[in-house]
């Protein structure tokens, strides 16, 4: 998959000119700032305006808003979104003009060669909440760092970061093999599940990606030792553990029943004490993997203990939006049965929590028809569960699925064909003791926010 890094690492030079198609994006729009701020005129493109083409522009960098043949012209490359496919006018154009067009994993990859650590973090959940955690303990460390986060951190205000020092950490997705496109020094696995089975076969075709992206590493992995399907992965290589579990060489000790307060061993040695501002087993995994690949690094633990203490979660996931009728409502990302059964699990350690209202938007119509069974096993938990129609980010819906037929799985729940129905059936069931959490990738954190 690098093999076309060398290719473009000779367009990734100060005064080259770059065009960027999906600009908007929330891994492209950080592209775009840091090859901005490497030097290189940068120019892109979206279907919509945003807020983050709005921030692009501010920053200096021109935008056209939908994709046209002439927004390619002058460019030396073109670097696309994973959503820009061959019959993208801009793609075509670029191909028909013989300009060269590479991926945006591509791009990254080229990016972090010039950083003697380039911290690689991946997993199927757990992804930009380890990131996030990494960036405060780096940004303690006083390391300055690049960073690169699928969302937005409170820390950096963006979810991107140009930094001067020799230290890059970047989300890396698995999605369409995107990372088998990078040059790791430290690989962080999370864990490995059955997802983007759109694009992957199977579990087993999933763990032969994470498999090939560990091999990347230059300087080692770092893994979850309690994930079963991490370990049949990485089968046979060499990799430092982190869990519970007593195997582990990276392990939480003396935890707290709510997971927020323990202490992380290292080889046996006491390393740090966490006290935690998020919730939630998962999150205490996360922070755990954090701790490992810092005392991987050569961090102090002081470090550690002081950057996650200041850490108080990313945007959408278990974000806190406000009151309504006595309820509290709260945003989260989860979108897939794992993700949700996590997010229920941390919520209902609450002391508010009597009631469990949640409002789910389904993501993409092959994983809703994929995970189908899984999905239905988490939404029957929740006290009240509302579901928004399936969001179709990439996809048409050529399966005919549809969250109505969730509905008929999961007794007393109630189906919203738009958001404003979403909002209205909210603020008609919101009474005092409800948690309301809305949950999905796509937008329907909007059908909260609108009751606020």
């Amino acid at each position: 998959m690098n093999d076309r890094s060398h290719e473009l690492k000779k367009y990734i030079t100060p005064g080259t000119h770059v065009h960027l198609v999906g600009i908007g994006g929330v891994s492209m729009r950080p592209l775009g700032l840091v090859l901005k701020g490497m030097g290189l005129l940068v120019t892109g493109s979206d279907m919509n305006a945003s807020v983050s083409t709005d921030e692009l522009i501010a920053k200096g960098i021109q935008v056209s808003i939908g994709h046209r043949e002439e927004n390619v012209k002058g460019a030396a490359c073109v670097i696309r979104t994973a959503a820009a496919h061959n019959d993208n006018p801009e793609i075509a154009a670029a191909r028909q003009l013989g300009i060269p067009v590479f991926e945006r994993a591509q791009a990254w990859g080229v990016i972090m060669q010039a950083y003697r650590n380039a911290i690689c973090i991946a997993g199927t959940h757990g992804k930009t909440t380890t990131t996030s955690m990494m960036t405060h303990i780096l940004m303690e460390a006083q390391w300055d760092p690049t960073v690169m986060i699928g969302g937005d951190l409170p820390l950096l205000h963006a979810g991107h970061r140009v930094g001067e020092g020799d230290t890059i950490v970047l989300e890396s997705c698995e999605y369409c093999d995107s990372f088998l496109n990078f040059f790791p020094t430290l690989a962080v696995i999370l864990n490995v599940e059955a997802d983007h089975l759109d694009y992957f076969k199977d579990l087993q075709d999933v763990q032969k990606s994470f498999r090939a992206f560990a091999e990347l590493s230059s300087g080692g992995v770092l893994a979850n030792g309690d994930d079963l399907h991490t370990a049949q992965a990485l089968r046979g290589l060499s990799y430092v553990s982190f869990g519970v579990g007593e195997k582990n060489r990276v392990r939480a000790v003396n935890m707290c029943p709510d997971w927020r307060r323990f202490d992380v061993y290292c080889d046996g040695e006491l390393y740090c004490h966490l006290e935690l501002e998020v919730l939630g087993r998962h999150n205490a995994l996360n922070a755990l993997a954090a701790a490992g690949a810092a005392w991987m690094l050569g961090i102090p633990g002081e470090a550690v203990s002081h950057g996650l203490a200041g850490f108080h979660g990313a945007r959408r996931r278990l974000e806190y939006k406000g009151d309504y009728n006595g309820a509290v409502v709260y945003d989260d990302y989860a979108h897939h049965p794992d993700e949700l059964a996590a997010t229920i699990e941390a919520v209902r350690t609450m002391p508010e929590c009597k009631r469990l209202v949640i409002a789910f938007q389904p993501h993409t119509y092959t994983r809703t028809r994929a995970l189908f069974d899984d999905f239905v096993k988490q939404l029957r938990k929740p006290d009240v569960v509302v579901l928004a129609e399936i969001y179709a980010a990439r996809e048409r819906n050529t399966i005919g699925i549809s969250s109505w037929d969730l509905l008929g799985k999961i007794p007393g729940a109630v189906y919203c064909e738009t958001l404003p129905e979403v909002t209205a059936c909210l603020k008609k069931i919101a009474q005092p003791g409800d948690v309301i959490l809305t949950v999905g990738a796509g937008d329907i954190y909007k059908a909260g926010e609108a009751m606020l």
